[in-house]
C-alpha cells in the first residue's frame, strides 16, 4: 500500500471522526444511524492512521506530497 493521504485530509479526517463520535456519545441517537456514525468514525480513524484510502486509489487520487 502507497500512502495517498496528506496531513491537511488526516486532520480533517480526524475532525469529522471526532464530531461523529461526539454526536454518537451525546446525543439520543440509536438504531440505524448510530451503527452508521460508528463504521464512519472507524473507517476515518483507520484511513487516517495508515495514510491509505482505498476508494483514492481506485480513483487515482492523492493528497500526500511524499511517494513512500
Amino acid at each position: 500500500m502507497k500512502k495517498n493521504l496528506g496531513s491537511t485530509d488526516k486532520v480533517i479526517r480526524y475532525i469529522i471522526a471526532i464530531v461523529a463520535i461526539l454526536i454518537t456519545l451525546l446525543s439520543n441517537v440509536s438504531g440505524l444511524i448510530q451503527v452508521i456514525l460508528i463504521a464512519l468514525t472507524s473507517i476515518l480513524i483507520g484511513t487516517s492512521l495508515l495514510s491509505f484510502c482505498p476508494l483514492y486509489a481506485i480513483v487515482g487520487l492523492k493528497t500526500c506530497k511524499n511517494e513512500h
